[in-house]
């Protein structure tokens, strides 16, 4: 592997600031080296070749003290590229790498960095059948997405009936209709957005119904049996009565909360039906199962999302795509390329 020619005195950077008076705002910055955070660990230094747009991210770029932490501080949960140093025996200058979770963009600074710094028990090392690109094409959402139906192939076999998602048209949404599918589920896709109906067929969906499909306000413990496992990424009512219509000892993998926090439930769907509430928590995934979900995205589970469902941004690009993605008006994924700073 040939040397890095990126001057580690003056990289891009996105950083978000807190000015004397108005709002916090992201700006585009150069960094060196040495202006990353330190850690009481091994490091590994990368050369950031891509990272993508998640809605954590968007909220971290407006100064979410509940994600960012404090400021200044650079976003970006998701991190692609190759080792530039390493002070870990587990990885060598040119390793390709990626990161996904831990505190990466949240407490810690993220990939919106032409270089990251982070602990080497944060970094993963790259399948070579994964280019860094495809690598965030995935990246949190798509590995969020396989943790979810890891769950569910445990317990439910794809002859025992149809597996619902809902959020279908978000990145873990998306990439849990398309994994399903290819392992020969039949998947019923749940949207707020009808016209992106073809686009879920595209992607494996059996069927394609409304939110309206999970509305009941009947008031009783258990609805009639649906399907026999489900993805949910919104939380709320809705996972409420996905959960009462929830087949016999099926899985339920929920992992979002968009809809709400609450979680209006009898115990009955668990007692009389032996229905699994599955939390998918993918920042703090142990190592071991990160490396064999990682090593399934790269193989059997291989998903290849359709072109017009990804995007690639530059650092300058930002302010749009974070209005876009917390306004609900973005479908699929949106690839960050920070070493091309204003592009």
């Amino acid at each position: 592997m040939t040397a890095s020619h990126l001057d580690l005195e003056s990289f891009p950077a996105w950083l978000v600031t807190q000015p004397d008076e108005g709002a916090p705002r992201g700006g585009l910055v150069h960094l060196g080296e040495s202006d990353l955070p330190k850690y009481d660990t091994p490091t590994v230094l990368i050369e950031t070749e891509y990272s993508s747009l998640n809605y954590k991210d968007a909220l971290a770029s407006q100064g979410h003290r509940g994600v960012a932490g404090s400021l200044p501080h650079v976003p970006g949960i998701d991190c692609a590229g190759r080792v530039l140093k390493s002070e870990s025996d587990d990885f060598q200058t040119g390793d390709p790498v990626l990161i996904t979770g831990y505190d990466l963009g949240s407490t810690r600074w993220g990939g919106y960095s032409g270089v990251v710094r982070a602990p080497a028990s944060w970094v993963v090392p790259r399948d070579e059948r994964l280019t860094a690109r495809e690598a965030m094409i995935y990246g949190t959402a798509g590995f969020t997405a396989a943790q979810c139906v890891d769950a569910i192939v445990e317990r439910v076999a794809p002859d025992a009936g149809p597996v619902l998602v809902t959020g279908s048209t978000g990145g873990v949404g998306g990439f849990a209709v398309a994994i399903l599918a290819k392992l020969g589920y039949r998947v019923i896709a749940i949207t707020g957005k009808p016209d992106r109906a073809e686009g879920l067929h595209k992607l494996g969906a059996t069927e394609v119904l409304g939110r309206d499909a999970l509305e009941d306000e009947s008031g009783r413990p258990m609805l009639s049996e649906r399907w026999a496992a489900a993805v949910d990424t919104v939380g709320g009512r809705p996972l409420t009565n996905v959960l009462k219509a929830t087949g016999y000892r099926g899985v339920v993998a929920a992992c979002g909360l968009v809809a709400g926090a609450d979680l209006p439930l009898s115990v009955y769907p668990f007692l009389l039906r032996g229905v699994t509430l599955a939390g998918i928590d993918s920042a703090k995934c142990p190592r071991g199962p990160r490396l064999q979900i990682w090593e399934r995205l790269a193989a059997d589970w291989r998903v290849d999302l359709p072109e017009e469902l990804v995007q690639t941004v530059t650092l300058s690009d930002l302010p749009g795509r974070i209005e876009q993605i917390l306004a609900g008006q973005i479908a699929g994924r949106v690839l960050v390329r920070p070493a091309k700073g204003a592009g």
